[in-house]
């Protein structure tokens, strides 16, 4: 008899399974839970996880994101999709987008209870990629909009706070040019070929029928009277007075390729020779020949199979130069002014911290030596028994050697708000704090220049879309502070984390070892690096072209890569997600709040003396034996 779970989560998460089978129409469909992405196969389907804690938010979250992926398992025709999919790539995230918003309607037309769950996914993702924030209709997905537009004709309801954001900056472009066609939605919701074909003339509305391609119906009705066509000469071939004049065809056909054959053969028979001779010296090199180009260098050291299709739209880039000193001053106030009430303790912690640095530094003693500065302390032994000989003392310095520590910090989409605020202070207070204390610290950042894979997606598109391309999207990876420079000079640019629109999508293996080859290289006896990141690597263009797994099998190849060949020491936060089954040193804090005592504890172990000490703050188990 197996033993009852003590985890208060389980029974929910197996009544949600449960009825997204049943939304599914699917009882097979294997249902997990995981920090990683959702996503859905054809046979299983991977949806958010549920903490011990079941708040509201994540709980919502999960049911919003199953109801969701069910309702498109169950009305969705991958086959139809596929049929009238567009060529262009704005075209097919139109067509895409708008198809998931027909699924979505379905369902809450067809199950009322759907749609209130559906409504916290899409307020979840809103305020993930901070839509209420924009202000300008160019920097707002347009797909997006659309997707809302549809959703709310046919259902009626109000949309969450971002996504309405997102939807009255584009409404009026969207009914003016396509406010005809979109009568039709209604009508067309439940037929999934019919939406399709609308979807096509709203896409041409929208001023984008050049990435259509050829029109599918027209296609089939071309392919159809071809058929026909073939049909009837095929008759006509099989008709008596035909057979005989094929036949006769077919004897001079017989006879023209043995003249034919006749007259290669007398042609082989004058072939020189030295024929063989010849070929063989076209074949060797000539003198002086420059040997052929090596093949290029692997993208990743850790993994020389990874694969980039191009590097030429990837930057790094000094904070500064992403925006003027103004915006950057005005960043930082703003930044300053957020997180007032939190600089007292993360002072505190970090003066905490920094009196432990000073303690190793400061110098020591050798007792019980025979000669050096007479040691009074233990002049009392001596007045007890006078055979007793005197006690001396030698001052010594520490061995504490020279330090560099980068701070790498998860620039994605998903940390903005809050979490990227308190990382930002926490990276200034504490660079000041190490800077103090003749510690060296280098602040990095990691993100992509555009949603969606930029221009890197454009030129696969144009290039005729290879299979399995890599990587697929343009790096944007940023210096805050280097090392070398001093605290003050870098100041602001801590304050471009808050810049509208920097935060975007997070392809970690690469950054940690662009991280790593920057430390490696420092000239300092001791080196360590802490990662500061809230779940796995996403690229959307990357992970719908290769393996769901691809950037996150990455990643682990480069953390094994570092710990592996012990040049940097390597540590991690993870902030609401699971990161210790990637590092083997890291925690995992639940509220960002305990960002500042995770991370000054995690850095004052890492200096501790005592390695049990620094074993008990790390949380490694098998510390005692070594």
């Amino acid at each position: 008899m197996s033993k009852p779970s003590d985890n208060p989560a389980d029974p929910f998460k197996k009544a949600l399974a449960e009825t997204t089978k049943t939304i599914a129409d699917d009882r097979d469909l294997k249902v997990t839970y995981s920090v990683d992405p959702p996503g859905m196969t054809k046979e299983s389907m991977r949806l958010p996880q549920v903490t011990r804690r079941m708040n509201r938010e994540e709980v919502m979250l999960a049911r919003g994101t199953a109801d969701s992926m069910a309702l498109r398992r169950r009305h969705h025709d991958e086959g139809v999709h596929a049929h009238y999919v567009p060529q262009g790539e704005m075209a097919r995230a139109l067509y895409e987008a708008m198809e998931s918003a027909r699924c979505d309607a379905v369902g809450a037309r067809e199950m009322p209870g759907t749609a209130g769950n559906i409504d916290a996914r899409i307020a979840h993702e809103a305020e993930r990629k901070g839509y209420a924030q924009i202000t300008q209709a160019s920097d707002a997905p347009l797909e997006q909009a659309a997707a809302y537009m549809i959703r709310n004709l046919a259902t009626g309801r109000p949309l969450p706070e971002g996504a309405a954001n997102v939807l009255e900056l584009w409404r009026g472009f969207i009914e003016q040019q396509a406010g005809t066609t979109l009568e039709e939605v209604g009508d067309t919701l439940s037929d999934q070929a019919a939406f399709a074909r609308l979807a096509r003339r709203m896409i041409e509305d929208l001023g984008y029928g050049d990435q259509l391609g050829d029109d599918p119906d027209q296609k089939d009705e071309a392919d159809d009277d071809a058929e026909t066509e073939d049909q009837g000469d095929e008759e006509e071939e099989q008709t008596p007075q035909n057979q005989g004049s094929e036949q006769e065809d077919s004897d001079e056909e017989d006879s023209s390729e043995d003249d034919q054959s006749a007259e290669d053969g007398a042609q082989a028979e004058m072939v020189p020779d030295d024929s063989e001779d010849q070929m063989a010296e076209e074949t060797e090199l000539p003198e002086g020949e420059a040997p052929q180009d090596p093949p290029p260098a692997p993208h990743s050291d850790a993994d020389p199979g990874y694969k980039v299709f191009t590097t030429a739209h990837d930057e790094e880039i000094h904070a500064a130069e992403l925006a003027d000193p103004a915006e950057l001053e005005r960043l930082r106030a703003w930044l300053d002014q957020q997180l007032e009430p939190l600089k007292g303790a993360v002072g505190r912690l970090a003066n905490k911290l920094q009196r432990r640095l000073q303690a190793q530094q400061n110098r020591s003693w050798e007792f019980d030596r025979e000669e050096g500065i007479l040691d009074a302390g233990r002049l009392a032994r001596v007045v007890a028994n006078p055979t007793t000989p005197l006690s001396f003392k030698v001052e010594r310095d520490t061995d504490f050697r020279d330090t560099v520590v980068t701070l790498v910090l998860d620039n994605s989409g998903s940390m903005r708000g809050r979490p990227i605020s308190i990382a930002a202070i926490c990276a200034d207070v504490l660079a000041r704090t190490l800077e103090r204390c003749d510690v060296k610290v280098e602040i990095l950042g990691f993100t992509t220049r555009a949603w969606k894979g930029g221009q890197s997606r454009e030129k696969w598109l144009a290039e005729g879309r290879a299979q399995m391309p890599g990587r697929l999207n343009d790096l944007r990876h940023i210096i805050y502070k280097s090392a070398d420079s001093p605290w003050r000079r870098a100041r602001t640019n801590l304050g471009l984390m808050m810049k509208e629109g920097l935060l975007k999508e997070n392809i970690d293996g690469e950054a940690l070892e662009w991280a790593h080859r920057r430390l490696a290289g420092r000239r300092e006896a001791r080196r360590i690096m802490m990662v500061i990141s809230d779940g796995a690597p996403v690229d959307d263009s990357t992970l719908s072209v290769n393996p769901a797994n691809y950037l996150e099998q990455h990643l682990r190849d480069v953390i094994a890569m570092i710990e592996r060949r012990k040049q940097v020491e390597l540590i991690a936060i993870g902030i609401g997600h699971d990161v210790t089954r990637y590092y083997q040193h890291a925690v995992t804090i639940t509220d960002v709040e305990q960002l500042a005592g995770a991370m000054t504890e995690q850095l004052a172990a890492l200096f501790d003396a005592d390695p049990r000490a620094r074993a008990r703050i790390m949380g490694i188990r098998n510390a005692a034996r070594r």
